[in-house]
C-alpha cells in the first residue's frame, strides 16, 4: 500500500502583524524588505467580509476578460474559415487560438514567482493595457500574421500575466470557503465566454468585424479597470529561497504526476469549444444558429463552476471534479456523432458543465501539495506545463480533422488524452491518501 504523504500546513501573516510577530509564535524574520513566514504558524483567514468578496468580484472581471475571451475563440475560429482567412486551412487557423491557450498558462511561471516576491499591482496594469490594446489592433488585421501576432501572442500574453496571480490572491483572502471562491471567480470565464461570442455574432452583421472589436476592447477596459482597482494582496511577500524555478517540487511524486495530467488533460480538453461550431456548420447547421454553440458550451460550463466550487469545500477536489471529466471525456467522444441540433445542443450543455468542473479547479489541489509561501511559484511551474498541452491540443486535432475529413477520429483522440489525464489524476489521490476514501 501507498504510504500516506502529510500535507503541509497552510502558513500565513495578517497584514496587520508585518512589523510584529503574533503572540506566541516564533518571530517573524525580514530580509531585504521580505517577510520569511514562522515554520508552522496556522494564520487566520477572513474567508468572507465586504473586501474578501469584493477581491472575487475583481477575480471575476479578470477571469471574464482573459479565460472568457480566449474560450470565445471557436466563433472566431468559425468566422476566419468563413471570410477573413478562407484560404488558410483549419489547423493553420487553430494556431491562433492555441498560442492564446498557451500563452494564458505559460507566463505563469514568471508572474508566480512575481507574486510571492511583492511585484503585483505593476504588471497588473500593464498587462491590462496591453490587451485592451491588442484587441484594438485585431480590428486592423487583414492577414494571417497579423491575426496569429495580435490575437495570438499579443492578447495570449497579456492574458496570462493577467490571470496568473488571481488564484493566488484568492489564496490571500480564503481558505474553508477557498473552493466556492475560486468557483465564482471561474464563472467569469463562463460569463465571457458566453457575452463575448454573442456579441461579436450581433455586432459584426450589425457594423461590421473592426468595429466589433473596439466594441470588445472597450468591454474589456472597463472590466479590467473594476480588477485593478479591487484586486488586493493579504499576505506580505515571502523570501522563498530560489529563482523562478523550484525544482525541488518535481521530488514530490505528487507534483510532478499531477503537471503531467494538467498537460495530457489540456491535449484534447479545448477540442470541443474549439470545434463546435464548426462541426455544427459542417454537418448543415446555419450560421446564425451554429455560432451560438460556444455560447451555450460556456454558459453551462459557469453553472458547472458554481457547483463545483460548493462540492469541492465538502468532498474535495479531485473527489468531485474526477467523476466530472469522465462525463467530459466521454461527450468528447460523442461529439463527432452529434448531428442534429437538438443532439448538439445536449453535448454542448453537458461537455460544457462537465468540463468546468476541472478547468475552474484543477490548480486547486497544488494549494495542498506544498507551502503556501511558495504557492505561486508552484503554481506557475504547472500552469506552464499545461501550457504546453493547450498549445498543441487543438492544431493536433485540426490536423487529424484535415487528414480524415471528418471529427470522429478526432473526437477519439482527444476524449482518450481528457481519460488518460483522469487516470493519473487518480494516482495523486492514491499517493496523497493512501487510502480509498478521503477528502482530495
Amino acid at each position: 500500500m501507498a504510504q500516506k504523504i502529510p500535507r503541509t500546513r497552510t502558513r500565513s501573516i495578517d497584514e496587520k502583524t508585518i512589523d510584529e510577530p503574533p503572540a506566541g509564535n516564533p518571530k517573524v524574520e525580514e530580509d531585504n524588505g521580505l517577510v520569511k513566514p514562522p515554520t508552522g504558524f496556522e494564520g487566520d483567514f477572513p474567508d468572507g467580509g465586504l473586501r474578501a468578496w469584493l477581491v472575487v468580484g475583481g477575480t471575476m472581471c479578470t477571469t471574464f476578460s482573459t479565460f472568457g475571451y480566449v474560450n470565445a475563440w471557436g466563433v472566431f475560429q468559425a468566422y476566419y474559415e468563413e471570410t477573413l482567412l478562407k484560404d488558410s486551412d483549419s489547423s493553420k487557423i487553430a494556431w491562433i487560438g492555441s498560442v492564446q491557450y498557451a500563452l494564458i498558462f505559460m507566463p505563469g511561471l514568471i508572474t508566480g514567482r512575481m507574486f510571492d516576491i511583492g511585484y503585483f499591482k505593476l504588471p497588473f496594469f500593464l498587462a491590462s493595457i496591453l490587451l485592451v490594446v491588442a484587441t484594438f489592433l485585431v480590428a486592423q488585421c487583414t492577414q494571417y500574421w497579423h491575426f496569429l501576432l495580435c490575437q495570438g501572442f499579443a492578447i495570449g500574453l497579456a492574458c496570462g500575466t493577467i490571470f496568473g496571480p488571481a488564484m493566488g490572491i484568492i489564496g490571500h483572502w480564503f481558505r474553508r470557503r477557498r473552493g466556492l471562491a475560486l468557483g465564482i471567480m471561474a464563472t467569469g470565464s463562463s460569463i465571457g465566454g458566453t457575452v463575448i461570442p454573442i456579441t461579436a455574432r450581433k455586432l459584426i452583421n450589425a457594423v461590421g468585424f473592426p468595429w466589433t472589436m473596439r466594441i470588445i476592447a472597450f468591454i474589456l477596459m472597463f472590466t479590467l479597470g473594476i480588477a485593478n482597482l479591487t484586486l488586493k494582496r493579504r499576505l506580505p511577500p515571502v523570501n522563498v529561497s530560489g529563482g523562478i524555478l523550484n525544482l525541488k517540487a518535481f521530488k514530490s511524486a505528487p507534483y510532478t504526476i499531477w503537471c503531467i495530467a494538467n498537460f495530457i488533460a489540456f491535449l484534447g480538453l479545448y477540442t470541443v469549444l474549439t470545434y463546435i461550431s464548426v462541426s455544427a456548420a459542417a454537418y448543415g447547421v446555419s450560421a446564425d444558429i451554429s455560432f451560438y454553440m460556444v455560447s451555450i458550451a460556456n454558459a453551462s460550463s459557469g453553472i458547472g463552476r458554481i457547483v463545483a466550487g460548493i462540492f469541492i469545500d465538502r468532498i474535495g477536489a479531485v473527489n468531485y471534479f474526477g467523476p466530472m471529466t469522465i462525463i467530459a471525456a466521454a461527450f468528447t467522444y460523442a461529439w463527432p456523432f452529434a448531428r442534429s441540433l437538438a443532439s448538439m445542443i445536449v453535448v454542448a450543455v453537458i461537455y460544457g458543465f462537465s468540463s468546468g468542473a476541472y478547468v475552474s479547479s484543477f490548480l486547486t489541489p497544488i494549494f495542498e501539495l506544498g507551502e503556501i509561501g511558495d504557492l505561486g511559484r508552484r503554481t506557475g511551474m504547472a500552469m506552464s506545463i499545461t501550457a504546453l498541452g493547450a498549445l498543441a491540443g487543438p492544431p493536433i486535432s485540426g490536423a487529424i480533422n484535415t487528414a480524415t475529413g471528418g471529427f470522429e477520429v478526432v473526437g477519439y483522440y482527444a476524449g482518450s488524452t481528457i481519460m488518460l489525464a483522469v487516470v493519473l489524476m487518480y494516482v495523486v489521490r492514491h499517493l496523497v491518501l493512501g487510502k480509498l476514501r478521503g477528502k482530495f
